[in-house]
């Protein structure tokens, strides 16, 4: 490819890119800051002590179902599985 294809591609892309935002009707994305209390997350056991009766096999169930959010810190499959507080109980209906 030579260095005129190649800007003649990147100048394409460079028009496609401004056609798609100019006809982006969405309004634009504001970021505000949050003053709320921080999230408190779980790990699977943290979620068995959380509320009475839950098992780390139900807790691991529902993570693979994908229902409950979470976040695996870590590397690969043996990273360690984080849940929100917030999240699991809302899950369980305010169960304590």
């Amino acid at each position: 490819m030579t260095m005129k294809n190649k800007q003649e591609l990147i100048a394409q892309v460079v028009t496609l890119l401004s056609t798609m935002i100019e006809t982006n009707d969405a309004p634009p994305i504001t970021i505000t800051e949050s003053k709320s209390q921080p999230i408190e997350m779980l790990t699977v056991k943290e979620c068995t002590e959380a509320i009475k009766g839950l098992s780390e096999h139900t807790v691991r169930q529902l993570v693979a179902q994908d229902k409950l959010p979470y976040i695996r810190t870590g590397q690969g499959q043996r990273g360690k599985i984080l849940i929100s507080k917030t999240a699991l109980l809302s899950y369980f209906g305010g169960a304590a």
